[in-house]
């Protein structure tokens, strides 16, 4: 439970970050991502699922 709690806390700080200190590329993210496929973006998000997965496997080994 310990480790998942950390990894929630790294994932708000990544986000803090990308809001803190880019927030004109995010705004300009949100206005692109409608025009993005459905399908594009479901398969961006397996990929990062999948990468994730793999560099916990890697790092826990």
């Amino acid at each position: 439970m310990q480790d998942f709690l950390t990894g929630i806390a790294f994932l708000l700080i990544i986000e803090g970050l990308v809001y803190a200190l880019a927030p004109r590329f995010l705004v300009d993210m949100a206005r692109l991502l409608p025009s993005i496929p459905e399908r594009q973006l479901r398969v961006f998000g397996l990929a990062a699922i999948a990468l994730g997965v793999v560099l916990v496997w890697l790092i826990r080994g």
